[in-house]
């Protein structure tokens, strides 16, 4: 019964980590369309070229992908990494 209330457990905790990350990517996303948006509208309205305001709000898209780049590549490092507790796991299997 233990057993099963832990997995259980760690499925909600997986679940809820990973809605919590998609919810993040999502924010991210549309924060930044809307930043872009406005930026490009005050550009416009201050008389400049709407495609050079489209070219130069396009920097913020370049500094979320470099954001989410960042991210995920830390993430992989940290999955790459070997943690401890598995370590020990496979300490004790071969003995």
């Amino acid at each position: 019964m233990a057993k099963a209330r832990a997995i259980v457990s760690a499925a909600f905790s997986i679940v809820s980590l990973l809605s919590s990350l998609l919810l993040l990517w999502l924010s991210l996303h549309w924060n930044v369309r809307k930043a872009r948006r406005a930026f490009e509208k005050e550009l416009i309205k201050e008389g400049m070229a709407r495609e050079e305001a489209r070219r130069l709000s396009g920097f913020y898209k370049v500094l979320k992908d470099q954001i989410v780049s960042t991210a995920t590549s830390s993430l992989r490092d940290a999955r790459s990494s070997t943690p401890f507790l598995l370590t020990v796991r496979d300490h004790h299997s071969n003995h």
